[in-house]
């Protein structure tokens, strides 16, 4: 018994002995101990839990070299690599996970909609579900601020910007010809529809320098990566049809879209100022392929819509009124993969191409355009750590365009072809939760001007507390004149905004409030000679005009948002602002002015609320826009008089009639308010040696809508409450 005991004594003495204790203390980097943290060695079960003071002690039998892991919520997970007899009374310092939720994020200039993002200002039902966006998801966009109030025209107006300023991507590959041509007071719409994306980034200045030509802002759309499941949508509408289906299989699916528009039914019934030879018809069709590959997606996009109408406009100086005909065709296509390289790398790539031909006739005149466009990207993102990663980029934008002019008397034929080079490199540092910082470069070749333009970029954030951060942004933007100006001079320089924006943003349970101030400085303005006195008429006779870009300009102001979808229930609404202050002496006016497409104030209220006893969801929206600048030739000022307030109340109703069909009804401008768009002006004096002028007003002053829309779908509880 005795040599037992003896035997079993010398084992443990034996077993203490092998034993290794490990022991050190977890802090953070300012040297506070972190309590609870999980020290282990990687591959056993030996470790411990930090205790008061962050120490910990344990003991392992593993010998040699051993992986130390030490890990705690919202702290970056640390490793120490080294021999075990080394690891005793450890100082470890654990920093914080910056991509954390609550970690610091870059808003300055952006609205993000989106079911992915941190901090989402709009989700895509917010989108379409807008009263008065009729489908139309820049209609709803129209309702934040830092975007102007241009009922007549239907295009995206931001910060003092015309429309040309505002370029649109569709995953990442710039859309040319984005909105349908239309003519005076009938605005035109984006020609996508909202049922294939579910993210849009809306930036109104301070973007990225992976995007170039466009000085105000860009609008990013993404397709949806993967469908749930196949289905089918018809939709039955008191203006037209829709149908659309998905299909899903294991590695790939296939989504398409197809409406047709035609509103000789409507106006039989509604009034309408222009008298329609050919009343509005259009046809869409949208198709995206999808495709899952071992390390990445693609994704193959196209779209087709034709649009056509014939009318008789009233015009002051047409006895006989102006006869105005459109035809278009256009063709959009785009194939982009996405994916990881390996070594913390990844790729994004792709190619655009559009076709465009659009055939008008003004009276006597038949203006035939086509424009040919092609975007090719390629950009590369190392991910060095989670506090620093780099993009590096090169796109090529190649348009040919050429126009013809006939009448009676000549024919005139012009146009132009350009291919602009740009390569772009941008890193996001992330010093800490409360501290990032995004800067880049971009350079543009411009073939047409033989000349490279350079524009910095930067964006500091920074979290002042645990709901609330400040954001700055400062960069240098640049975008080539529009095709209505170089079809007629290419001897120009590229336009430019250098942008200053300072943000502040405060999220919590469901709300956010944002304010943000801003200045953009203008140079290298297009100029062209030619009378002012008609500026309003919305028809200048610019062929014969000598072209040169020495114009200039400010805009600065202030936006407020507030959002709120938890403190009363069922009910979501958000409240926007924008004062604006803005000059230009562009175009040919004969000296700095606000011009008149710019509203000092615009404000917007939207609410949605959902009636369970109803099933339905009920939406209203009110919006408000000062009057806008316009020239009155009786008066020696120029563009100092305004045109009455813009107001519009809409409603719409959504009714479940079950899970999978719904009855929708809108009105636009329920209460029915005489808007004034602007004026025209005769070109000559009356006996009395005074100018007479012709109210521009809206087409309708209201829209009504009906709709039915049925969702066939696997799972029986699907609908299309998010499309509407």
């Amino acid at each position: 018994m005795k040599k037992l005991i003896i035997i079993i004594s010398l084992c443990l003495i034996n077993v203490g002995l092998s034993q290794t204790t490990i022991s050190g203390k977890v802090t953070d980097t300012k040297g506070i101990p972190i309590i609870g943290a999980n020290v282990y060695l990687e591959g056993t079960y030996d470790g411990a839990t930090t205790i008061e003071k962050g120490n910990f002690s344990f003991t392992t039998e593993e010998i040699g070299e051993q992986t130390l892991v030490v890990s705690y919520l919202s702290y970056e997970t640390k490793t120490i690599v080294n021999d075990v007899s080394m690891m005793r009374q450890l100082q470890i310092k654990l920093r914080e996970d910056v991509e954390s939720l609550d970690a610091v994020i870059i808003s300055a200039g952006t609205f993000e909609a989106s079911d992915n993002s941190k901090v989402s200002v709009l989700k895509p039902l917010d989108v379409v579900t807008t009263a008065s966006a009729l489908g139309d998801f820049v209609g709803a966009l129209q309702t934040l601020p830092g975007t102007s109030n241009n009922a007549e025209d239907g295009r995206l107006f931001v910060r003092g910007g015309d429309a040309s300023e505002t370029q649109i991507f569709i995953d990442g590959i710039r859309v040319f010809t984005p909105f349908t041509p239309t003519t005076n007071n009938l605005p035109a719409r984006g020609r996508y529809s909202p049922f294939l994306f579910d993210g849009i980034t809306f930036s109104t200045g301070g973007y990225s320098a992976e995007f170039g030509q466009a000085l105000s802002s860009v609008l990013l759309l993404n397709t949806i990566d993967e469908p749930d499941q196949n289905k089918t949508d018809i939709g039955l509408m008191s203006v037209g049809a829709t149908l659309g289906n998905t299909q899903k299989w294991e590695k790939s699916s296939l989504s398409f879209n197809a409406s047709y528009i035609n509103l000789a039914p409507y106006f039989k019934v509604f009034d309408n100022r222009n008298t329609f030879q050919k009343p509005i018809q259009a046809a869409q069709g949208e198709m995206v392929y999808r495709r899952k590959l071992n390390n990445g997606i693609f994704k193959f996009y196209s779209a087709f819509d034709t649009t056509n109408f014939k009318l008789t406009q009233e015009d002051i100086n047409f006895e006989e009124d102006l006869n105005f005909s459109l035809n278009n065709r256009n063709f959009y296509l785009n194939s982009s993969y996405k994916g990881l390289l390996g070594n913390s790398w990844s790729i994004q790539t792709g190619i655009g191409f559009t076709h465009d031909n659009t055939k008008n006739g003004i009276s006597s005149a038949a203006i035939n355009s086509f424009e040919n466009s092609v975007h090719l990207k390629l950009k590369l993102k190392k991910r060095f750590s989670s506090r620093f990663k780099l993009s590096l980029g090169a796109e090529q934008f190649i348009t040919g365009y050429n126009e013809s002019f006939k009448t009676n008397d000549f024919n005139l034929a012009y146009g132009f072809d350009n291919a602009i080079t740009a390569g772009f490199a941008e890193a996001d540092i992330i010093f800490s939760k409360k501290l990032a910082l995004k800067a880049g470069i971009r350079a543009d070749y411009s073939s047409i001007f033989n000349t490279t333009e350079v524009g910095p970029r930067a964006a500091l954030a920074y979290k002042s507390s645990k709901n609330g951060q400040f954001s700055l942004a400062y960069g240098n933007f640049f975008q080539n004149p529009s095709n209505g100006i170089l079809r007629f001079e290419q001897d120009l320089q590229a336009q430019k905004t250098t942008q200053y924006i300072l943000n502040y943003q405060y999220v919590i349970d469901g709300k956010i409030f944002r304010a943000e101030a801003y200045r953009k400085d203008y140079d290298n303005l297009v100029k062209f000679d030619g009378d002012f006195m008609n500026i309003n008429n919305g028809f200048n006779n610019t062929i014969n005009s000598t072209f040169n870009t020495t114009g200039n300009g400010y805009a600065q102001g202030l936006d407020l948002f507030w959002r709120d979808n938890t403190s009363f229930k069922n009910l979501d609404y958000w409240v926007s602002y924008s004062y604006l202050d803005t000059e230009r002496n562009h175009q040919n006016f004969p000296k700095a002015a606000q011009p008149n497409f710019a509203s000092d104030h615009n404000f917007s209220v939207v609410g949605k609320y959902w009636i369970e006893d109803w099933k339905s969801q009920l939406g209203i929206d009110y919006t408000f826009a000062s009057g806008r600048p316009y020239n009155n030739p009786n008066t020696n000022e120029f563009l100092a008089e305004r045109t009455k307030p813009f107001n519009s109340v809409s409603v719409n109703w959504a009714y479940l009639i079950d899970q999978q069909k719904i009855l929708y009804v809108s009105v636009n401008n329920v209460l029915g308010f005489k808007n004034i768009n602007g004026y025209q002006y005769s070109n000559t004096p009356n006996v009395n040696g005074q100018f007479d002028r012709m109210a521009f007003r809206p087409a309708t002053d209201q829209f009504f809508f009906v709709g039915f829309f049925w969702t066939i779908s696997e799972n029986g509880t699907d609908n299309q409450l998010d499309n509407l």
